[in-house]
């Protein structure tokens, strides 16, 4: 037996897969451990929603807008062939709000912040600021993934609603220019067939999308090595990894959420 072989537990490809598994799970634990030892740096928490949430604002804005309105133009067609165009607030707002506001932005997020968290923390480390940082006894686990990840977890939930909301405001516009629909009546009927388990769907969505993008951010960029091609793998491999785990997120919320309904 070759001494290649003797060292390898399955093959080499599927223990690297396991491998890299194990540590992430590692350094999901280990953010935990951090969490509840001692206080998180809340000033630095701050900052980073305002980098995450705030400056965020503007693409969601014109995401969430188009989305609405494109998805009620769609819609109108097939709702007219059988006279239902009255149902057309209630079906925008249900598709909005179960699936449509947390997906579209976490993917966005994802695009967004999950690259800017790897490069910004690759590039660190390939700097060695992180070092640096561990020698003048700051703990830069704490100081700089607890902090992005905590941001992430609270700032993508409220996007997504804002998602919503905006997307619900492009709907009317199509709505009100077609059907000449007034705004109370439009937002009376698209939140009747919403229930509670929806927006608590939702929400338990955007949570779980966001400490994914934050965690896998921070995972990424905080184990980057090679140099400034390191840096450019960290950010890419954030973003595919990520978008990978929020669709899988997505198709087992949405199974457990329909045992209820």
């Amino acid at each position: 037996m070759s001494s290649s072989s003797k060292d390898t537990l399955i093959s080499k490809n599927i223990d690297e897969k396991l491998l890299v598994f194990y540590e992430g799970w590692t350094f999901m634990a280990r953010f935990f451990r951090e969490l509840f030892r001692g206080r998180p740096e809340w000033k630095e928490v701050i900052n980073q929603c305002y980098q995450i949430g705030y400056k965020s604002l503007p693409l969601i804005s014109l995401t969430g807008f188009i989305t609405g309105m494109v998805f009620t133009k769609q819609s109108r067609p097939s709702l007219m062939e059988f006279g239902a165009t009255s149902w057309l607030p209630s079906l925008v707002s249900i598709a909005i709000v179960r699936a449509l506001a947390p997906l579209i932005t976490s993917l966005i997020s994802a695009g967004r912040v999950g690259s800017s968290i790897g490069a910004e923390l690759g590039s660190m480390r390939v700097t060695e600021q992180i070092d640096a940082m561990e020698v003048s006894a700051v703990d830069p686990f704490k100081f700089l993934v607890v902090t992005r990840v905590i941001a992430t977890t609270i700032s993508i939930p409220i996007l997504s609603f804002y998602c919503a909301g905006v997307g619900l405001m492009g709907s009317f516009l199509d709505v009100t220019l077609n059907e000449e629909t007034n705004i109370i009546a439009f937002f009376k009927s698209a939140f009747e067939q919403i229930t509670f388990l929806d927006l608590n769907s939702a929400l338990i969505k955007a949570i779980v999308y966001g400490f994914t993008i934050g965690m896998v951010g921070c995972y990424k960029g905080y184990n980057a090595s090679n140099g400034t091609q390191g840096v450019g793998r960290a950010a890419n491999s954030a973003v595919v990894l990520s978008m990978f785990l929020i669709f899988i997120e997505e198709v087992a919320i949405v199974q457990v959420t329909n045992w209820f309904r």
